[in-house]
């Protein structure tokens, strides 16, 4: 009797060298997509660096436009050394004091003695708007005493230049050595620890009415 033999099909499956294709592959594509993550990451890391720092120049420039928009030429009182200003102004190149009004929108409306310069901080130097109450006593601000408010961190330079309008052409230059009048308009160049500001350029508007030797309206610190 003839024994019937069938033939045993052939085990379904991969093979070893097919696995690791598939694994290399599988490998590459994980590689590639987290790389675009990071990527992604890191741009949206940047932009919102950028935007931060047009921000806080956005508040900045504001800020200084608006308390440097009306600025008062009421003169000191008591007796004045020849080479002082009669007039609450003090213009240096990282240095600036004047009176002026603050805008009722940041709280505190009326009349203000500014200062503003640099100040230690945590991180380095930052630049610092410091204001107090304006009284006619005559004596020196204690700036110790007065609120203050930082207009940029981690400043890693900080200039002033004031502008002259008499001369033609307008003359730019710091210290504001000239006591019978104030600046036209004043320039800040701010450099953070991040970047280079452009300069910020701001007219000084005086308040009508400060000086009682000047009639009407005046306006960018001239009669």
């Amino acid at each position: 009797m003839a024994l019937a033999f069938r033939a045993r099909p052939a085990a379904a499956g991969f093979t070893l060298v097919e696995l690791l294709v598939v694994i290399s592959l599988l490998s590459l594509v994980m590689l590639a997509m987290g790389s675009a993550l990071r990527t992604t990451a890191q741009t949206e890391e940047r932009v919102d660096a950028r935007l931060r720092k047009v921000d806080d120049l956005r508040v900045a420039d504001n800020f200084l436009r608006s308390v440097l928009g009306r600025v008062s030429l009421r003169k000191r009182l008591g007796t004045i050394a020849i080479d002082e200003s009669p007039y609450y102004f003090l213009g240096r190149p990282q240095e600036m004091v004047w009176l002026g009004v603050m805008p009722a929108r940041y709280g505190a409306g009326g009349r203000y003695l500014f200062h503003l310069g640099l100040e230690d901080a945590a991180g380095g130097q930052a630049l610092v708007l410091r204001y107090l109450p304006f009284t006619q006593d005559g004596g020196s601000p204690d700036w110790s005493r007065a609120e203050s408010y930082v207009l940029v961190p981690a400043v890693t330079g900080f200039e002033i230049r004031f502008e002259d309008a008499l001369p033609e052409p307008p003359q730019w230059g710091a210290p504001w050595t000239l006591n019978d009048r104030l600046p036209q308009r004043v320039s800040f160049q701010i450099r953070s620890a991040t970047d280079v500001w452009p300069d910020i350029v701001v007219a000084m508007r005086t308040l009508p009415g400060s000086d009682s030797s000047m009639g009407g309206a005046v306006f960018g610190g001239s009669q």
